[in-house]
């Protein structure tokens, strides 16, 4: 990604007003090596069970971005070190998780973005729950697949279309 967050804002401010740009709540925390990331978003709607993000971060990311609506649950990890590795490994270009992750110090060694709400030591249930390539609600709007996400410390956005 080579313009920050902010001057997409600024040079896209019809397309704000529009609401074809959007703008999630400043509610997430970074992690990874990437300061900042971009590409169309692959969604998945799950709830403390992260066996859809496993198989998701098994298959081909292609510069893609893995949006997770884990509900924003506090109570347990969605991502980990192993899985930052496997999402770096296949070639997604971030996550994105409404929820937790852990393995912070690994997931800090990982070639790829994080955004997360906050670190959690637990891990997952694994039950094979959930939803694949649906509309998922996280803080300040709705992410749909194939939307584009661009994130950085400033924040994350989320476009209609490619900018």
């Amino acid at each position: 990604m080579t313009q920050a967050t902010a001057d997409l804002c600024d040079a896209h401010e019809d397309q704000l007003a529009a609401g074809t740009l959007r703008v999630l709540d400043p509610v997430f925390r970074f992690f990874g090596r990437a300061p900042a990331f971009c590409g169309p978003a692959v969604t998945l709607k799950i709830f403390e069970d992260n066996t859809l993000v496993r198989t998701a971060l098994e298959q081909p990311g292609e510069g893609r971005v893995l949006v997770v609506d884990g509900g924003g649950s506090l109570r347990c990890a969605l991502v980990g070190g192993n899985l930052g590795k496997l999402g770096q490994v296949n070639g997604w270009a971030g996550i994105v998780v409404y929820g937790c992750v852990r393995d912070t110090r690994e997931l800090n060694e990982c070639d790829i973005g994080i955004a997360a709400l906050a670190a959690h030591p637990q891990r997952s249930q694994k039950r094979g729950g959930g939803e694949r390539d649906v509309p998922v609600r996280l803080p300040g709007t709705t992410v749909r697949p194939g939307e584009w996400i661009y994130a950085d410390a400033d924040g994350v956005l989320v476009s209609s279309a490619p900018l």
